[in-house]
């Protein structure tokens, strides 16, 4: 494989945020930065790992920004709740 060098400008705390991820997950910048590009060529996978994705991205980020016990619903539960108000079940025929 041949490999293509380049410079890209991307803002301070993205970058940190980004090689701090790598870092926990063993990955190189390179790496991850090569997947999102593979990804996005691919036309970011089907919906259904679109939705899966984003479902696992939601439940990390829940786990890191909200404290456990806090009353009433979830950001989670509020989101669903939305989703199915906006996008009704197909029900089975």
């Amino acid at each position: 494989m041949v490999l293509m060098k380049t410079t890209l400008e991307i803002p301070d705390e993205l970058y940190r945020q980004v090689k701090a991820k790598s870092a926990l997950e063993g990955r190189r910048v390179r790496e991850v930065t090569i997947s999102l590009y593979e990804n996005w060529l691919r036309g970011g996978g089907t919906a259904a790992q679109q939705k899966t994705e984003a479902t696992n991205w939601l439940d990390d980020l829940m786990k890191h920004s909200m404290p456990a016990g806090l009353p009433g619903p979830t950001v989670r539960e509020i989101l669903e709740e939305d989703r199915n108000r906006l996008e009704p079940k197909q029900q089975a025929s």
